[in-house]
């Protein structure tokens, strides 16, 4: 529907665990048959009232293992899990406390959002907060005087800290409810406490940093509490000088915490400001992660390899000398084969989720980007118009008015302060964001996919890479040619994208990545058209890629690829002998208008309809040829009555307006088709 509002990236729930749920999508087990998976939750639940702490340590350590498998979440669920973990975050026992709160923490993560919510309504925030205080205290002791013993207690408090920042990190992802206790309960200086640690606990740190990112995203409430004090405080981690990894994702991670509150910093260090944050984010997309993870795994096998054959000679030095295997080992049925391994890569990556320090700091260098990427998305995004508004906007629903354009009329051009454009560009962000279009080198993949704990970092590069395509469908709504590099390099960009899609023998069928590149293709299209700069799609690769999209399951991709068409169209219909293709193309989008799900695809389709047909005599030729306009007056009741049916609580509000646009724009077209028929 002609240009359209750039997309914001909403974060989605964080699992610190990977996949929630490691069984197929769609293999969910129902109510009724989760009561027949074997759960020990009465016993385990039990033995929380148990007065040896060993015994209620052991019992949550026991649940915090478990609930990683999803299927069993409901069980714990039925046998009211949330009301006897909660007090356990106060038990008089520091491990109990710790090992409660990764219970907790891990409940959240993989229960997903309903499951947040209802810790949130049973009143887990209470215990939580008065935990966290307890500990910051306790933190804050230690550090005045650190004495043996008051070292010893501090580690215990970092841990147990660790655990329920995370915790509440997990739950202000997931709950609304879980912020405004957040705001209510002043616990943002908790997390600048822990912040305030990022050189002794960097972990600690990470953790405060992503709850911080979350809480202060569309947060006006808790903007008051960002004192001169606090941003300094992030002002501090900001200008730190790490290195690792861990410091990258906690610069990052920080970064995207003063990007959300911008609007309480002094007017005087604004533009200082700003500079510093994208500076950050550029330093963080200037890692080569390829080369890194390569690196770093060759580390790590290495390691192993080296401990695997001390441990083998040790046991033989041990069987040469006693002429029997060690009996400890033997007791917990360990072969001497079975220590040393056969030296295929498979046994010695079996120890590389718990013992590889190298794959945590791939796995921190690659959220780094990702979260590096997001924050650009969401700079280079338009802010939403209030209900008040849009109100304004739709009250002319039934007018006669013809609308031309849908939302993008409201909300573009993008106009991005001259601090932030400037920052943009001097920092190279567009040519970093693209180089991250790229997935990574083969010779990572094969790293990757050789060791089993290491293969998951493949889906994580995968994920950098259409964050980076979403990323550059911002920027190229956002930045007019010339800052783009002008046509030239809108050619070869165009040429890039080509490849992403069609490198391959198949066009690629996940529908994330589908999205991105499409929108991003899409973004191209339109800023090369309203340029009037010939397309680097040929009318082939584009109906190729349209037809995959349409048969995508992401609404938004088939959005995409019908909008597409419809910039396409709109260029051939004021060329010369383009009538056939135009057929083709009106054909596809009378076809994606009948049949698709999506009352959202279907307004795309018949808006790119209007403009495809709107003037020009190939286009009238081809108009005849489909026999549009009575394609149009047949379906203009349908929708009608699709927009009545599903409009109500489906749809938000600017999808709402689009259609109302269309709606109109229709009725008007088939007045205008009418009128040159009867001619």
């Amino acid at each position: 529907m002609g240009k359209r509002k750039t997309h914001k990236f909403a974060r989605p729930q964080f699992s610190p665990l990977g996949p929630a749920n490691n069984t197929p999508e769609g293999d969910e087990e129902t109510e009724d048959g989760a009561g027949d998976i074997f759960s020990p939750a009465g016993d385990l639940l039990g033995n929380l009232q148990s007065a040896s702490p060993d015994v209620r340590e052991f019992a949550c350590a026991s649940i915090s293992k478990l609930v990683q498998e999803k299927k069993v979440i409901p069980s714990f669920l039925q046998k009211d899990a949330i009301r006897c973990l909660g007090p356990m975050l106060l038990d008089p026992s520091v491990a109990v406390r710790e090992t409660a709160a990764g219970a907790l923490r891990n409940l959240s993560a993989c229960g997903g959002y309903d499951v947040c919510d209802e810790m949130v309504k049973q009143d887990v925030l209470t215990p939580l907060a008065a935990l966290l205080r307890e500990c910051c205290t306790g933190l804050d002791s230690t550090a005045v005087s650190p004495r043996k013993k008051q070292v010893s207690d501090k580690n215990y408090l970092e841990g147990v800290s660790n655990e329920a920042i995370h915790l509440l990190w997990n739950l202000c992802e997931s709950s609304s409810r879980a912020v405004c206790v957040f705001n209510k309960e002043g616990l943002l200086d908790i997390c600048i406490l822990c912040l305030r640690r990022f050189m002794d606990n960097i972990e600690l740190a990470i953790s405060a940093a992503y709850c911080l990112q979350t809480v202060a995203e569309d947060n006006a409430e808790l903007l008051a509490a960002f004192t001169p004090q606090v941003l300094q405080v992030l002002e501090v981690v900001l200008l730190s000088s790490g290195d690792t990894p861990d410091h990258l994702l906690l610069r990052t991670l920080v970064a995207g915490t003063v990007w959300n509150v911008k609007s309480v910093v002094p007017c005087s260090s604004q533009a200082e400001t700003i500079s510093a944050v994208i500076r950050i984010l550029a330093e963080t997309l200037d890692r080569n992660a390829s080369q890194t993870i390569v690196t770093l795994s060759q580390t790590a096998r290495t390691a192993l390899e080296t401990e695997a054959g001390s441990e083998m000679e040790e046991e033989m030095i041990d069987t040469r000398q006693n002429g029997t295997p060690n009996p400890e080992d033997d007791a917990l049925g360990i072969s001497p084969q079975s220590k040393a391994g056969d030296g295929t890569s498979e046994e010695i990556s079996d120890f590389l989720p718990v013992r590889s320090e190298e794959l945590r700091l791939a796995t921190a260098l690659l959220a780094a980007q990702q979260t590096a990427l997001e924050i650009i998305v969401n700079m280079c995004c338009s802010e939403e118009p209030s209900d008040d508004e849009w109100e304004e906007i739709v009250s002319s629903d039934d007018s006669d008015e013809c609308v031309t354009e849908g939302p993008g009329s409201l909300l573009s051009p993008l106009c991005l302060s001259a601090e932030v454009l400037s920052a943009l560009v001097n920092n190279l962000i567009p040519k970093k964001v693209l180089e991250k279009t790229v997935f990574a080198e083969s010779v990572t993949v094969d790293a990757c996919t050789e060791s089993p704990p290491w293969r998951p970092l493949l889906a994580k590069m995968m994920r950098i890479q259409c964050r980076a395509l979403t990323c550059l469908n911002n920027l190229l709504s956002t930045l007019d040619v010339e800052r783009l590099g002008g046509p030239a390099a809108l050619h070869t960009l165009s040429q890039h994208l080509t490849n992403l899609v069609f490198s391959q023998s198949e066009i690629p069928q996940d529908s994330e990545f589908l999205e991105a590149v499409t929108g991003a293709q899409r973004s191209l299209m339109q800023i090369m058209s309203s340029n009037n700069i010939p397309q680097g799609l040929s009318v082939e690769q584009l109906m190729r890629l349209c037809e995959a999209g349409a048969q995508c399951e992401n609404a938004s991709a088939r959005v995409n690829v019908v909008a597409m068409v419809g910039i396409s169209g709109h260029i051939l219909a004021k060329e010369e002998n383009t009538g056939d293709t135009l057929k083709v193309m009106g054909d596809f989008l009378l076809q994606v208008m009948t049949k698709d799900s999506s009352l959202v695809v279907v307004g795309e389709a018949l808006d790119a309809l209007i403009d495809m047909f709107a003037d020009g005599l190939e286009a009238d030729r081809a108009a005849r040829q489909m026999k549009l306009l009575h394609a149009l007056k047949s379906f203009q009741p349908v929708f009608k009555s699709r927009i009545q049916k599903e409009g109500k609580g489906n749809l938000t509000i600017d999808q709402r307006l689009v259609l109302d646009n269309v709606k109109i724009n229709l009725r008007r077209f088939i007045a205008y088709r009418e009128a040159l028929t009867n001619k």
